[in-house]
């Protein structure tokens, strides 16, 4: 068994990536894809502990693209790409570069907006909780909590942090096109991730996959924690169809998904067979530039 989407403290997570994989180990896993958030801080110290342990390490990272959806529930649709076998040396890892420093900024005036707002928060402390990751939502709602100004982390996103809340400052983001060209120039494999997240049918989603296919997206994330039975079955089918490979993880993120285990997602409702990585070297041998 495999995961191909997991998380660790350079970005969001709250494992390590050594404890990551130390726990990927002792679950029996043989492979876990890095994904961080539009970091790759964390591949070098997964890998080392991934060869110690017999894990292989997945080099990948989890890109937030410009896109709007449909609104739904009064949130518009967002959409994520992992990057798998990612070359932290191309012209990809550079522009997601900028856009980190770029993010910092960002922080700071999500700071300055919290604190017109009376909320006594400093980026030191926020900094603090992050580990010397990189610093998301995810850092603020913690210290929000701690401090005693939410009880919880969906209040202190619905209060403070979610889009279009009051101290809420967007991304500086890629387009798809940009994000998928530039990843298969390189020879890295861009996959779809969470497709839900997009709030699209069926019909649109087809449509939308037949686009980024002609732009180079080649995988789909078919076996997720929030897609039910059905919702796979349908994924599969227009995966199938596209040609497109079925991908799947759990999107571990340790403490902060406390429901989602590694490997396995919400009640042993993940299971990614070592297949798929198998079909992913093969298209990553015949993609290379």
């Amino acid at each position: 068994m495999i995961d191909l989407h997991a998380h660790t403290t350079a970005s969001d997570g709250t494992l390590t990536p050594a404890q990551l994989m130390r726990h990927a180990a002792d679950l029996g896993l043989s492979a876990v894809a890095i994904t961080d958030h539009d970091t790759l801080e964390g591949l070098s110290e997964a890998r080392a502990a991934g060869e110690s342990l017999g894990v292989e390490v997945v080099p990948g990272i989890e890109i937030s693209l410009d896109y709007k959806g449909p609104k739904t529930a009064g949130r518009s649709g967002w959409m994520h790409l992992l990057v798998y076998f990612i070359d932290p040396h191309g012209s990809l890892a550079s522009e997601l570069a900028d856009l980190k420093r770029w993010r910092a900024e960002r922080n700071g005036r999500m700071i300055g907006k919290l604190n017109e707002l009376g909320v006594d928060i400093t980026l030191d402390e926020i900094a603090a909780v992050s580990g010397g990751g990189q610093i998301g939502r995810p850092h603020f709602a913690a210290v929000l909590i701690e401090k005693g100004y939410v009880d919880n982390r969906q209040q202190a996103f619905d209060r403070y942090l979610a889009k279009g809340s009051p101290a809420y400052e967007d991304k500086r983001r890629l387009a798809p096109r940009e994000a998928i060209s530039k990843a298969r120039a390189e020879g890295a494999l861009p996959v779809l991730a969470h497709p839900f997240s997009l709030g699209l049918d069926d019909d649109k989603l087809r449509e939308k996959l037949a686009e980024w296919k002609s732009m180079g997206l080649c995988g789909l994330e078919v076996i997720y924690p929030e897609h039910d039975d059905n919702y796979r079955a349908r994924l599969a089918g227009l995966a199938r169809d596209l040609d497109l490979v079925e991908t799947g993880g759990s999107d571990f993120h340790g403490a902060n998904k406390p429901e989602i285990e590694l490997g396995r997602g919400i009640d042993g409702n993940v299971g990614v067979a070592d297949s798929v990585l198998v079909r992913l070297n093969v298209l990553r041998k015949e993609s290379r530039p």
